[in-house]
């Protein structure tokens, strides 16, 4: 006969199957009303994030746009400095090439006024006297130095300017520089979007990076700029304007003094003598000197070789003796009379080179000033048409250089003339 078996296991009882139906149904209404609240308050969220969102990129776009604009109007005010800046260094560039000019014009009336003080250096005795034109001479001198160093002065201060505006201009094209750079990033960012295949999360993007500056520091930096551009071209007009003035001026001191010394020349232009009897004197005596001094050198090279082959023999001697076999190579009154002999010869070598050495030292001495006596005697061939040479050589002044042509030739010219070997030697000496 069959048993029912019952199989082990935990028994419920009824009352807490009801329970546990009761507490699933209040727990399942009390998860789906936490659920509603959270979507509730996820919709309100996403609603009051997305507004915001909205307006701070709408914000922002709007900032950036005014930066753009503020940036770009102090690009335009760069450009306009810059352009300023570069005609005034186009000006003062200018102005210094046109003094630089006249100080290079000052050479001719330099060297005119030189030449005839050079000139009437070839006076002699009591001819040379310092006479009115002389004074005028040396006055004309002193003119055109003041005014070569008012011109260079001009010419310094105008180039330390245009280093100045150099500086400023190379300053203001670095900020015009870093703003259009701004306005190419800031132009890019407002031009971004949503759909921008560009954008990505960044690292650390709200970062300060160094070196960053605030809004007024910003402003201050480009201020700053531009007012020392202005400050420096108004001071690059007034160096202008100061360089006009002293080059008018100059032209008109050095004008009225070459009128006054052109005045004492007319004046003087009859009254010189000039001896010569003294300079050939010394050039024949000096002529002489070199003679005898290159024949005493002469005969202390020929010496001097001389004692070079007796060095020969004695070193050669003692030398050889050296090779004595044994006992033989004894230090007997032969070797100590070769070493006396070497060591007098030695000493009379070093006396001979060095009294050589001071022959042809005072040899070159003479050409020297044998080419000076020449040159001095070259400027006194006709001492009686000095002046007259001076008053044609002045005509520079006031003749284009173009059709310049000496009405007096003084001196006898030696262009097409072969100089002789001891006049191109003292030539070369000098």
């Amino acid at each position: 006969m069959a048993t029912l078996s019952v199989k082990p296991s935990q028994r419920f009882r009824l009352p807490d199957w009801h329970t546990n139906s009761h507490l699933l149904s209040t727990n399942a209404e009390r998860q789906r009303d936490a659920s509603h609240q959270i979507r509730q308050e996820a919709r309100v969220l996403r609603n009051e994030t997305n507004n915001q969102t909205i307006w701070d990129e709408h914000d922002n776009r709007t900032r950036l746009a005014e930066r753009i604009d503020t940036v770009n109007r102090w690009k335009e005010m760069l450009d306009k400095c810059l352009t300023d800046l570069d005609a005034e260094i186009d000006a003062l560039t200018q102005m210094k090439e046109s003094a630089e000019q006249n100080l290079q014009a000052k050479n001719l009336p330099l060297d005119v006024a030189i030449e005839c003080l050079t000139l009437r250096d070839s006076r002699r005795d009591i001819d040379v006297v310092k006479d009115p034109v002389e004074e005028e001479l040396h006055k004309e001198v002193e003119v055109i130095d003041a005014t070569k160093k008012a011109l260079q002065q001009k010419i310094s201060q105008a180039f330390e300017k245009l280093c100045l505006l150099q500086e400023v201009r190379q300053q203001l094209s670095s900020d015009h520089r870093d703003k259009m750079e701004t306005l190419d990033i800031d132009r890019g960012c407002l031009s971004l979007n949503l759909k921008s295949p560009n954008i990505s999360l960044k690292v650390n993007p709200t970062r300060v990076p160094d070196g960053s500056s605030t809004l007024q520091q910003w402003d201050d930096f480009s201020q700053f700029n531009k007012s020392r551009a202005e400050a420096e071209m108004k001071g690059a007009v007034e160096l202008r304007e100061a360089m006009a003035l002293t080059i008018a001026e100059t032209n008109n001191e050095l004008e009225a003094q070459r009128v006054a010394t052109e005045f004492a020349f007319r004046k003087r232009l009859r009254e010189m003598e000039k001896l010569y009897s003294e300079l050939r004197w010394q050039e024949k005596n000096t002529l002489e000197e070199i003679a005898e001094l290159q024949e005493d050198i002469r005969h202390l090279e020929e010496d001097l070789r001389r004692k070079l082959q007796n060095l020969k023999l004695c070193h050669t001697r003692l030398e050889s003796r050296t090779y004595r076999p044994n006992v033989e190579l004894c230090r007997d009154q032969a070797q100590y009379g070769l070493t006396d002999e070497v060591h007098q010869l030695e000493a009379t070598i070093a006396a001979l080179k060095q009294k050589l050495a001071q022959a042809q030292d005072a040899l070159e001495a003479l050409y020297k000033h044998l080419a000076r006596l020449q040159a001095d005697i070259d400027c006194k061939t006709n001492s009686m048409l000095l002046d007259t040479k001076c008053m044609d050589t002045r005509r520079k002044l006031t003749v284009p250089a173009e059709k310049f042509v000496p009405e007096v030739d003084t001196f006898t010219r030696t262009t097409n003339r072969t100089l002789s070997p001891l006049k191109t030697c003292q030539l070369e000496l000098v």
